[in-house]
């Protein structure tokens, strides 16, 4: 079995940033700060590890975070953290340089996911058995490297798709969580766009030139996914009802919020120490 490594290599040490990043429009910031102040995600100290697939998500993700960190009166770290899954079609390495600008420490775990799905996979679907594999990697690399915060990229849109395939393929009403502590307590996972669309996140990639690279998810190049059968679902519905996603939203929210009460400190960021508001 291939198990996951890390070489020194694999940590690319920041050197001093040359100016490039990129402010978030008016509306984005809104967004992501009144997430991050509803869900209480912030706490002085922190140490955030960024879930970087190098796809519009996470980039868009990583600047709007540096963003909130400019700005807010709180002082937290950001790193950056790639799970390389060793597929032909993925390649993160335009990552480096752009990271190493950016002056953002960058990591990069390195596991054979579709061969160890092949092999240990029982009755389960690729979608879930990556995601799985993934999430052990970056619980294990966070604590290696003293992070206690994983920062990841869903979006609302993967929220309602979640929804929907807990629905009606697990007969729960699930969906992902804002913000929690991992079963080991040690690691709190945020999610500060699952206020945030989708097509705001490719307009922000496209209008800003992100180096976007090809999703790194081995069910992706390994067959069809059903998460893609409920966004053309979504999308057909959204047609007939432009409203749709601001009542999911709604409803949504308390499933969002389930797991918030143990992951919240006293001294979480709250109204009191971000605003919400854009600057100019």
């Amino acid at each position: 079995m291939n198990t996951s490594s890390f070489n020194e290599s694999d940590r690319i040490p920041p050197p001093e940033p040359i100016w490039s990043w990129i402010a978030p429009g008016k509306k984005l910031q809104r967004i992501v700060a009144r997430t991050l102040i509803e869900f209480s995600m912030i706490r002085p100290g922190d140490r955030m590890l960024i879930g970087l697939s190098g796809g519009k998500d996470s980039l868009s993700l990583l600047h709007c975070l540096r963003h909130v960190q400019r700005r807010a009166p709180i002082s937290f770290e950001l790193a950056a953290i790639t799970v390389d899954p060793l597929v032909g079609g993925f390649d993160p390495a335009p990552l480096v340089p752009y990271l190493e600008k950016l002056g953002i420490p960058y990591f990069v775990e390195r596991e054979d996911i579709v061969g160890l799905a092949n092999t240990h996979m029982r009755g389960d679907s690729y979608c879930a058995f990556c995601a799985r594999m993934k999430r052990g990697l970056l619980y294990k690399a966070a604590r290696r490297e003293g992070y206690n915060v994983l920062a990841l990229g869903q979006h609302l849109d993967d929220l309602a798709e979640s929804f929907l395939m807990s629905a009606f393929h697990g007969g729960k009403l699930n969906t992902m969580k804002a913000h929690y502590l991992n079963d080991a307590g040690d690691v709190r996972i945020i999610r500060p766009l699952v206020r945030v669309r989708e097509r705001m996140l490719a307009d922000f990639a496209t209008q800003n030139q992100l180096p976007v690279i090809r999703d790194n998810c081995p069910a992706c190049f390994a067959k069809p996914t059903q998460r893609e059968h409920f966004k053309q679902l979504l999308a057909s519905e959204e047609r007939h009802n432009p409203q749709l996603f601001r009542s999911l939203a709604v409803t949504l929210t308390p499933l969002m919020r389930d797991g918030l009460k143990g992951a919240l400190p006293d001294e979480a960021i709250g109204d009191d120490t971000l605003s919400a508001d854009p600057t100019p």
